[in-house]
């Protein structure tokens, strides 16, 4: 069995290329139990999202969460699943779309493409197709704005994977976080007041909820900085809206498990605060980047039965950044500090200057 992976063909006198792949979580095939059960598997078969011993969760995840997950799961998608697809693959491919206009005109000449960690189409698939068609410098963007080894790591090990199976190996960059990233906060503080001139602000005992998908407490207490970038993307965030301490509050979502995870939990707080007697609860979700099962079932249809079940009368999920244009702005902001020193634009060719120069002397010479 050969050592490495066969190289495209050698085409001389072909300039190098680079190319921007947005990578997100993933998304199965179709609503239906066998697509969610092959995602499944591949998604909690990764060592980095569940670390528990690989032989006692072979038998949980084989014996139990395969047999009774996927048709739950695939209702679920079922209700929020688009026309052109999985809402988080559909706004994960406008974002690229997008991306590379933003750059287009600021005169960067390169692919934008997305990825999937998990699903189709995958990380290694989109690298070897960017290889063969010549791209030698890639930039890789984990759409998570909060760095956890349970995400952004796994897509940096699965391109590290694939590039120790390469004998001529591309040139490799990663984006780590941008969590408190000034273009990042500026659309989602943007999102929120647009939310407020179309519903209204805030009464003084409304709430602003601000929750980010949870992980198990331990991910934590192991070293792990999700937490913390969490918190300080929510109290930027708040900071930026002039909201008291009081009025909002940062929370962590889709526990999963009996451990103890992340809190204060989303779903309880928010079952909480309706029997409390809050009126108002608008769900602003920053750790999505595009829409998703997560935000749009788990958070605007869950949470609002929720709350209205305990007793609130108001509820209001703000979506996902999406195709946002002050986000996709600032994602352009990002990758153009990230290609620092790659040669993205067309270079300009002194010599053909210097002619246009002549030809414009004598040309006002003779006017």
């Amino acid at each position: 069995m050969p050592r490495y992976l066969p190289e495209p063909p050698h085409r001389h006198g072909t300039a190098a290329s680079t190319a921007v792949i947005l990578v997100n979580l993933g998304t199965p095939d179709a609503p239906t139990a066998p697509a969610l059960k092959r995602y499944l598997k591949e998604f909690l078969s990764d060592p980095r999202v569940v670390e528990i011993p690989k032989p006692i969760w072979w038998l949980i995840l084989n014996g139990i969460i395969l047999n009774i997950r996927p048709k739950k799961s695939a209702a679920k998608y079922a209700s929020v699943w688009l026309p052109e697809g999985s809402p988080l693959r559909v706004h994960t491919e406008r974002q690229a779309k997008l991306l590379k206009g933003f750059l287009g005109e600021r005169g960067h000449r390169l692919t934008v493409t997305s990825a999937m960690r998990y699903g189709s189409p995958s990380i290694r698939s989109v690298l070897a197709h960017l290889k063969a068609e010549g791209a030698s410098r890639i930039l890789l963007v984990p759409m998570y704005p909060q760095y956890s080894a349970s995400t952004t790591a796994t897509v940096i090990d699965e391109a590290g994977d694939w590039l120790r199976q390469l004998r001529n190996q591309p040139e490799m960059r990663f984006v780590r976080n941008f969590h408190d990233d000034a273009g990042y906060l500026a659309a989602l503080e943007k999102s929120v007041r647009r939310h407020w001139q179309e519903r209204g602000a805030l009464g003084a005992e409304d709430r602003l909820l601000i929750s980010f998908h949870g992980l198990p407490k331990r991910s934590l207490e192991l070293g792990d900085p999700y937490f913390c970038e969490c918190h300080k993307t929510g109290r930027l965030l708040a900071e930026r809206l002039g909201l008291q301490p009081e009025q909002y509050q940062i929370c962590f979502q889709s526990r999963f498990g009996k451990a103890e995870w992340l809190q204060p939990y989303t779903a309880p707080t928010l079952h909480a605060w309706g029997q409390q007697g809050i009126r108002r609860v608008d769900v602003i979700c920053p750790g999505f980047v595009a829409d998703c099962l997560e935000t749009l079932e788990e958070i605007a249809l869950e949470g609002r039965a929720d709350f209205i079940a305990a007793g609130g009368k108001e509820y209001h999920y703000i979506p996902a950044l999406n195709e946002d244009d002050a986000w996709i702005k600032a994602l352009a902001d990002l990758v153009e500090r990230q290609l620092a020193g790659w040669p993205t634009k067309t270079p300009v060719d002194p010599h053909a200057q210097e002619i246009s120069a002549r030809q414009a002397i004598k040309f006002g010479a003779r006017t």
